[in-house]
């Protein structure tokens, strides 16, 4: 079957290949009637990752359905080289790759059979939504990685706070003032590793939304003009000293 599909501008669709990779190296993508789209979960089975790409973010959408078997590390490289106009072509066991920036260039990418069953991000209940600026959000962040390995969510009071204690401490605090909360009384602990990846996404976008609830995987949704990035992230149940 023929696929043939446009983008004015690939940076989006670079960036979020970049940030894929960093969680997994194969991913299906798949392409029908709605978009583009991948969902992948990493090796250790710890972190999910979600992109969509609706079909109004292409200037031209040439495909009935297709899943196309591929190599991040190898894909991401191609993409990194474009600067404008990117054009995907589904010929055979090859997916070509034409990007017009001036000039024509053209890659060629050998697709890959992947044997994972196909994965669906959960549909989890959250007792916590928070919406912040991504960079309050992202200096909370690179504070805590300071001082430890870890840190906890927390919502008392009407209150969201961010916290990594380890021989030494960090914490950020918001109010209803610096961020949009809608949330009960509630704390989880999330990983420092994973979450450090995550936030790369927050820098696409001004605002990045939180759900979380007690000792509960966190979703975090970051969306811009034309995609939109998730990301769940297993809890960490361990106990403080």
């Amino acid at each position: 079957m023929f696929m043939r599909i446009k983008l004015e501008n690939a940076s989006a669709l670079s960036k979020s290949i970049d940030l894929i990779s960093e969680l997994v190296a194969e991913v299906k993508i798949k392409i029908n009637e709605f978009g583009l789209s991948i969902t992948a979960i990493d090796p250790a089975n710890v972190a999910m990752v979600s992109l969509k790409v609706p079909k109004k973010s292409f200037s031209e959408f040439d495909v009935g359905s297709e899943t196309l078997g591929v190599n991040l590390d190898s894909l991401k490289r191609i993409l990194k080289r474009s600067g404008g106009q990117l054009v995907l072509e589904k010929k055979e066991n090859l997916l070509y790759i034409q990007m017009d920036d001036r000039i024509k260039r053209n890659f060629v990418l050998s697709l890959i059979e992947i044997e994972s069953e196909d994965k669906e991000i959960p549909n989890l209940e959250y007792s916590s939504r928070v919406e912040l600026k991504s960079s309050d959000l992202i200096d909370s962040i690179e504070d805590c990685i300071v001082v430890a390995d870890a840190c906890s969510f927390t919502i008392k009071e009407g209150k969201f706070s961010i916290e990594a204690k380890g021989l030494n401490s960090a914490r950020s605090e918001f109010s209803s003032d610096e961020a949009n909360i809608n949330a009960e009384d509630c704390k989880a602990r999330y990983s420092l590793e994973y979450l450090q990846k995550f936030i790369k996404a927050s820098k696409l976008a001004e605002k990045t939304v939180l759900n979380f609830a007690d000792d509960h995987p966190l979703k975090m949704d970051v969306r811009t003009e034309h995609m939109e990035i998730s990301y769940i992230l297993a809890p960490r149940v361990e106990t403080e000293d």
